[in-house]
């Protein structure tokens, strides 16, 4: 993964955001990902309009635990489709974790974000700078940094890929 800057507005959500309220089970049969992301965030209260207001480059900003609940790839499927670069949080539930990883998509862990998310010193619409190689993240609007842990170099390989499926593929052909 190169040292890509990415720069985006900040979609700001707190700490246990699960799948449901990421992407709610009543749209489930929905199979193709490119239809998900307006269902994204449609009961979660306060950003009932999100899919109708996010912009490609804007990010989601959480607390602690984001994507915990059921296992669901639509969860990330919503996000990567709506152009969100990568969702920034301080922890994530290991399977949504897993689940991003494995489909080429990019989260972060940021330490102090819930914290930050409470003290208001991070907003809803906040301009943002996040640099996923060095793992920092800088808020344009108030100057405040934020430090992450960068992405780790197996991880890069398989998000460079596009996910676990092509990583597999490309390293089984290089060993043929």
């Amino acid at each position: 993964m190169e040292q890509t800057i990415l720069r985006g507005r900040a979609w700001v959500f707190g700490d246990d955001v699960d799948t449901d309220l990421i992407y709610h089970n009543k749209y489930l049969a929905e199979t193709d990902p490119k239809k998900m992301p307006q269902f994204s965030f449609e009961y979660y209260p306060g950003k009932e309009n999100f899919a109708k207001e996010v912009k490609e480059g804007d990010f989601v900003v959480a607390g602690r635990n984001f994507g915990c609940g059921s296992s669901r790839e639509h969860a990330v499927y919503c996000l990567k489709f709506a152009g969100i670069p990568v969702v920034l949080a301080e922890s994530f539930s290991r399977i949504y974790y897993r689940n991003a990883i494995n489909n080429g998509y990019p989260v972060l862990f940021v330490n102090g974000l819930s914290e930050a998310i409470k003290a208001k010193a991070i907003n809803d619409g906040d301009e943002l700078e996040v640099n996923l190689a060095a793992g920092e993240i800088k808020n344009i609007t108030n100057g405040k940094t934020f430090h992450g842990d960068a992405v780790a170099d197996l991880e890069k390989d398989i998000m460079a890929a596009g996910g676990l499926i092509e990583y597999l593929k490309e390293q089984a052909a290089k060993s043929a």
